[in-house]
């Protein structure tokens, strides 16, 4: 995360199903459950919605299907309409916005990339690629250009004169990125891009993810209903159920503390040891002794040390910078997985 500035902030938002909900929902009274709103006919997409993604943040928003999380994303960008609240982008009201705005913040600020690749089989990669920008009226040498920069970045050079049934999944996946990247959006939203690829090429293609955005610091908005992929991209991450959010906070601080059973019975099967950092442990009035551990370090990732070191607290530092000290015995109670 590079900013605490919200590029979207999103309060008390609502998307109802079924018939008039505006007027449904100016009647709802406060407390009305997820199943009472459903025994009155109506589907509660998105339930009393309050959350921001700053700038540079990977936000990811999961839960398990039916959750809300799709919707969510989907009045992010205005393809759903919203029921009730309101949704800033860069400072402005997308539901203000005129159909001509809406599409021009589309095709300007925002990227897309959902799970079925949706690539057309009679275009090469080169031509998938270029697509959003013809369709943006970019001259024929500046998209080619562009499309060929992006190619290459996403480890595509080579390829670019292959049709889609030539390529392996994640190739295609990668296309898709590349595309939604050849705009090159503000904000980028992808929905469960890698769930449709066998556990080995999702690895590399959350890898190669990784890359890209410590390259490109793009603002994200990911979806996945696996919680092992939100550990391993998340700057934070926003767990729903019944198109509500139960907690939105940090791997650490979600493994370390959940907010709700449902969130506990999502981390406890988790090894925290290797989720939990040691700056998420660091008490800042504490200073300890001898050599400084990293507080980017995960707590399995200190194993070693944790065991064979005798001191009670060691120093932490971030970015160079003193932030505290870790409690020894607490770090081993972690790693022990009694905490």
């Amino acid at each position: 995360m590079t900013s605490n500035s919200p590029v979207i902030s999103c309060k008390n938002v609502w998307k109802l199903f079924g018939h008039d909900p505006e007027g449904y929902l100016a009647k709802l009274p406060s407390g009305h459950s997820y199943e009472d709103i459903r025994q009155d006919g109506y589907i509660a997409g998105v339930k009393d919605v309050s959350i921001e993604v700053a700038r540079g943040e990977m936000l990811v928003i999961m839960g398990l299907s039916g959750s809300g999380k799709s919707t969510l994303v989907r009045c992010f960008s205005r393809l759903h309409e919203i029921t009730g609240g309101t949704i800033e982008v860069e400072g402005q009201d997308i539901m203000a916005l005129s159909e001509k705005e809406l599409i021009d913040l589309r095709r300007n600020k925002m990227g897309m990339v959902f799970q079925s690749f949706g690539l057309l089989p009679h275009r090469t990669v080169l031509d998938n690629v270029a697509f959003p920008l013809e369709m943006r009226g970019q001259d024929r040498h500046a998209r080619r250009e562009r499309a060929l920069e992006v190619i290459k970045l996403v480890g595509l050079e080579g390829r670019e004169d292959y049709f889609p049934r030539e390529l392996s999944g994640g190739q295609q996946q990668r296309v898709g990125i590349a595309r939604s990247l050849a705009i090159e959006p503000d904000i980028w939203f992808l929905d469960e891009p890698f769930s449709a690829l066998d556990p080995l090429i999702r690895r590399e293609m959350q890898d190669e993810f990784l890359r890209l955005q410590e390259m490109l610091g793009k603002t994200i908005v990911f979806i996945t209903h696996d919680f092992d992929e939100a550990l391993r991209l998340a700057d934070r991450i926003a767990i729903m159920k019944d198109g509500a959010v139960e907690q939105c906070d940090t791997p650490d601080r979600i493994v370390m503390n959940p907010a709700t059973e449902y969130v506990r019975k999502f981390t406890e099967d988790i090894d925290k040891s290797r989720v939990v950092h040691a700056g998420a442990l660091a008490k800042a009035d504490l200073k300890g002794e001898g050599d400084a551990i990293s507080a980017d370090a995960t707590i399995q990732e200190l194993a070693s040390l944790l065991v064979n070191d005798s001191r009670e607290a060691i120093p932490v530092v971030k970015d160079a910078t003193p932030i505290g000290a870790l409690v020894r015995k607490e770090a081993l109670q972690v790693l022990v997985g009694a905490s």
